[in-house]
């Protein structure tokens, strides 16, 4: 994963908004934050344990938006440890349930598969919307989140230059459990 360093406009805020703290009946500001330092990514957990066939379809899915974003990493969820996003197989239409932004359930529906759609790009495209993105149709395949309307020749599973840059903004300094109030309970593709 990259990562990214904190840019000029945001160490200029940091800068303002130093906190300030009492020693000895003396105001003394804490110190800066160095410009170079590397923002952490929040890590979001994905159990995979009910997709399946197409586990591998979503490890590689969880893995293009590490290779595509910082402001947020998904690693598969640890023995016992609640994740904060399932995927299940199922024989419907592949679709996201969220829950708030970062938590839900991806559903990667064989019916797509049988139609012949291609499996990382439906697992990418759902982990899309628990990332906060909503489907963008019709679109061209340039597009992840175009989903169907890109056609079953379409196998790209990474998100366009928008798409990333949507998620970092997601993801940049929100608190853990906030729901934007655009991401909708259910996107069906």
């Amino acid at each position: 994963m990259h990562i990214r360093t904190l840019t000029g406009g945001l160490t200029a805020a940091l800068m303002v908004s130093l906190s300030l703290s009492l020693t000895s009946g003396q105001a003394v500001a804490a110190a800066p934050v160095a410009a170079d330092a590397p923002l952490a990514a929040r890590v979001l957990t994905y159990d995979a344990g009910g997709s399946a066939e197409f586990r591998s379809a979503v490890d590689r899915g969880a893995a293009i938006w590490n290779e595509s974003v910082d402001g947020v990493e998904l690693r598969p969820a640890a023995a016992g440890q609640r994740a904060n996003i399932r995927v299940l197989a199922d024989n419907g239409w592949p679709r996201a349930q969220t829950t708030t932004l970062g938590n839900g359930t991806v559903y990667i529906g064989r019916q797509a598969v049988q139609q012949g759609y291609d499996t990382i790009r439906i697992s990418a495209h759902e982990l899309g919307h628990i990332l906060g993105l909503p489907d963008r149709k019709p679109g061209p395949c340039s597009s992840l989140m175009s989903g169907s309307t890109a056609g079953t020749a379409c196998t790209n599973p990474y998100p366009n230059a928008a798409e990333k840059a949507e998620v970092e903004g997601n993801f940049g300094g929100l608190l853990a459990g906030r729901t934007p109030e655009a991401l909708p309970d259910l996107i069906v593709d």
